[in-house]
């Protein structure tokens, strides 16, 4: 097993990559994912790189902590995903650095009705935001968002940081604190994953 959350999350990228090479088109998004095979599934697979994007978070400041699959298999599970999702603390003082990382990526923002929206903070104060970039799609959330009744501000505050040889630094939420999300959404994925981290 590779030790490195990083690395882990290079190397399963690169496997979703291969693995949907040869793969058609769906015309299947991120919100169409199947509750028991994920995103892995959908076009998001499609030469997946969350790197740009986390680069990007990085490079403006932004502390973004890394939720769902990504998260995932930065802890150490083995199942693939096809997008990246993202917790931030939803402050109107953080925003602007938030778009302009989006921006710099080219990153296609939806609001939750499935409207396009500019990529201006204003886009990114409601509980959640749905993007498309190069590489990488997902939601983008703020402890708003419904969570079952979890403190979810408070994971921000456990979240783990890791920084690469290049500099590259990462936030991404604790592994008790994943399998609480995932026991709290409950579909099939998510239940399977949290037995998977609690294995671990």
């Amino acid at each position: 097993m590779i030790d490195e959350p990083l690395d882990r999350l290079r190397a399963a990228a690169r496997r979703t990559r291969e693995l949907a090479r040869n793969r058609a088109g769906t015309g299947l998004g991120h919100q169409d994912a199947d509750d028991d095979v994920g995103t892995i599934g959908t076009d998001g697979a499609l030469g997946f790189d969350p790197f740009p994007l986390l680069e990007a978070l990085h490079r403006h400041g932004v502390r973004a902590v890394v939720i769902g699959q990504v998260a995932g298999i930065m802890h150490g599970s083995t199942e693939l995903t096809g997008d990246l999702d993202l917790l931030w603390d939803g402050l109107p003082a953080h925003a602007a650095a938030l778009a302009a990382a989006f921006a710099s990526v080219n990153a296609q923002l939806i609001d939750e009705k499935g409207n396009p929206v500019a990529t201006h903070p204003d886009s990114f104060l409601g509980p959640k935001v749905e993007f498309t970039s190069p590489g990488a799609g997902g939601d983008c959330c703020t402890p708003e968002l419904p969570w079952g009744g979890l403190r979810v501000r408070e994971f921000l505050d456990r979240a783990i940081t890791v920084v690469d040889p290049g500099g590259l630094e990462v936030h991404y939420v604790s592994r008790e604190d994943l399998i609480r999300m995932r026991r709290a959404i409950g579909r099939p994925k998510d239940l399977r994953r949290a037995d998977e981290l609690d294995s671990l």
